[in-house]
């Protein structure tokens, strides 16, 4: 190595790095992807600072906006669903509750529906002359349809469950199929495929029956097979997911893959795993392994699997099948920000791209999934990226974040992160902890968090951060937790019950009383603490002793916090009680309040904002504190 290629020699976490506030906060959500029914035009959905934007690519041209200036957004629980296009016709939902609908070519986005409520899945019926879609308002969520002319006004079509979601027409149009499940239920615990027969020139059920699933069976995403024979869909039985198929002219059904993880828990609406191809005879899926996604089809007459490709990418989502046999996806791997693709036979097209794809590859993490042995003797997992900078190199031992995520029912795979890298440029480990309570390690695994939130995530998280210095990867001195929503739950409770063991905290939007989770948070999740906790009165006792509001005192190593104003899943009051708290104890803490933003943060300059306060936060209180 010359004098010009050798590193800096410098202390961990203060590296120049290429990777900015701003150049974060100017990444492009990609969302969803579907083609056109002839395969001629690619749509895709796109998050630009809190703004859903609908793009349109014919096959040849750029790209071109669709949505104009409506904010295109899934309105049901944590949205998703938010468009559905077929014969040149695009409906779609949007921000201020209503259904649109726009004609591929010139034209304005028309309203069809009224604005009340919200409103997420259209399906469009098989002539272009209905769409039905999942509606809520006030507390009451039904599976309803309106015509796509907007002249009629909108009719519900089935009712009485707490919560639908992928209707989907057969292509007679004569049948719909949809999923639902009941409270206490989360749709990754136990759900129900309903079958409908419809009749009449306006749409209306004539009888109705539940085909799979059940209180312990969870389904997802229902699809008929181009012919109209068969329906297959994706459900967990045992420990691993299936892919299923049901023969609709005999009744037969037949486990196409077994003993696989297949089944993304969805927590939005519009969740695809898998799709038909135009024959009738093959599908393609996604199957998870070991923090990677691939793209497989299985032939269902003889069975065969095929790895379709693709390795050069480890995270896939929202495959959707033309009918002349493309197949068009999201994208990333740790080196490739995420992408719109597209899979013709062996030719891939590359359509979109979130980022300039400018940073060099030698400043993007590595990524590897790790495991260790917690104290009670479990096997947990996690994916831990090294410093990675072409410029320098550190001393000793790096400081490490330990991130928690979401949910608590998610998990972290392996692809291209800006988050994580913004760590690991700067010198900084990075472990994701796949704690007990994740998806994609069987439904064991998955269950085991169930009366043990603040249990077995705490606990895990701990050992992780020890695992990564027994392995010689991390300063004992210089730890960092972080995690938002379920994962600030985690992060709160991590330094009540192992003071010490973290120098800071990063708390965003974090459950800080699980009394007022219960009582105050949205419906799709108003009962998921009866199974992470236990119901209540009876676990009230459970309830204070993992609620870290309650136990704020014992924290005393510094604390960031950050919330946004809008939030209507953990409100605001529950950063501010453990703000409280920390204030009232004397603890070193800042607290960072955004307007406009809900849960999640979307807006460029919020993003901003957020990374330059985490940074000085902990150069100030880690790295030089």
């Amino acid at each position: 190595m010359d004098k010009a290629q050798k590193k800096i020699r410098q202390a961990y976490g203060t590296w120049k790095s290429p990777i900015t506030p701003e150049l974060i906060g100017a990444e492009t959500r990609l969302n969803d992807v579907q083609w056109d029914s002839d395969g001629k035009t690619l749509v895709w959905l796109e998050g630009r600072s809190g703004r859903g934007v609908l793009m349109a690519q014919p096959l040849g041209e750029a790209p071109y906006e669709l949505s104009g200036e409506v904010n295109v957004r899934g309105g049901v629980g944590y949205g998703g669903g938010e468009f559905a296009i077929q014969n040149g016709l695009i409906i779609f939902s949007a921000s201020d509750g209503r259904l649109y609908r726009r004609n591929l070519g010139k034209g304005f986005p028309r309203p069809i529906t009224p604005a009340f409520g919200g409103l997420a899945s259209p399906a469009l019926s098989p002539d272009n002359a209905f769409v039905a879609f999942v509606h809520t308002y006030e507390g009451s969520d039904v599976l309803a349809w309106v015509d796509t002319a907007g002249k009629l006004w909108p009719q519900i079509l089935a009712q009485g469950a707490d919560f639908y979601m992928q209707p989907v027409w057969h292509p007679s149009g004569k049948r719909l199929a949809w999923v639902e499940w009941d409270h206490p239920n989360m749709p990754w615990d136990g759900a129900r495929l309903m079958a409908a027969d419809l009749a009449g020139d306006i749409p209306r059920i004539t009888s109705v029956e539940q085909w799979a699933g059940g209180p312990e069976t969870p389904i997802l995403q229902p699809a008929f097979s181009p012919d109209g024979r068969y329906l297959s869909y994706i459900q967990n039985e045992g420990e691993w997911d299936q892919l299923v198929l049901r023969d609709l002219e005999t009744g037969e059904i037949r486990t196409l893959i077994a003993d696989a993880s297949l089944l993304d828990p969805a927590w939005v609406q519009g969740v695809v795993v898998q799709g038909w191809m135009p024959d009738s005879r093959k599908i393609v899926f996604l199957q998870g392994d070991s923090g990677r996604v691939g793209l497989r089809q299985v032939d269902i007459v003889s069975g065969k699997v095929t790895d379709l490709g693709l390795a050069e990418y480890t995270s896939l989502s929202q495959p959707h099948v033309s009918m002349r046999g493309q197949i068009a996806l999201l994208a990333s791997s740790p080196q490739i920000s995420g992408r719109v693709i597209s899979l013709d036979g062996e030719s891939i097209t590359i359509h979109q791209r979130s980022t300039a794809e400018s940073i060099p590859q030698v400043d993007l993490p590595q990524p590897v999934e790790i495991q260790w042995a917690a104290s009670d003797g479990a096997r947990v997992y996690g994916i831990y990226s090294p410093p990675a900078n072409g410029c320098y190199e550190g001393p000793g031992l790096p400081p490490a974040v330990i991130y928690i995520h979401g949910g608590p029912t998610s998990a972290v795979g392996i692809g291209y992160h800006l988050d994580a890298a913004f760590f690991t440029s700067r010198g900084y480990g990075y472990l994701e902890v796949n704690y007990r309570g994740s998806t994609g390690y069987g439904r064991s695994y998955r269950d085991a968090l169930k009366g043990n939130w603040g249990h077995f995530d705490v606990l895990d998280a701990a050992e992780g951060a020890k695992a990564l210095v027994d392995q010689g990867l991390a300063d004992p001195k210089k730890l960092i937790i972080k995690g938002g929503s379920a994962g600030g739950y985690t992060v709160l409770n991590a330094l009540i019950h192992y003071p010490g063991l973290f120098k800071a905290g990063i708390c965003s939007y974090g459950v800080s009383n699980l009394f007022t989770l219960a009582m105050d948070t949205h419906k799709f999740e108003e009962r998921y603490t009866d199974s992470l906790v236990g119901a209540l009165p009876e676990a009230a006792e459970k309830y204070h002793e993992w609620s870290p509001v309650f136990h704020a005192d014992r924290i005393r190593d510094a604390v960031i916090v950050f919330q946004g104003e809008e939030d209507k899943v953990v409100p605001p009051s529950q950063s501010e009680d453990i703000v409280s708290a920390l204030k009232a104890n004397g603890v070193t803490y800042e607290y960072h309040l955004y307007p406009g933003e809900g849960h999640g943060f979307r807006k460029s300059d919020t993003l901003k904002a957020y990374y330059k306060a985490i940074e000085r936060f902990l150069l100030q209180n880690v790295i030089y504190g």
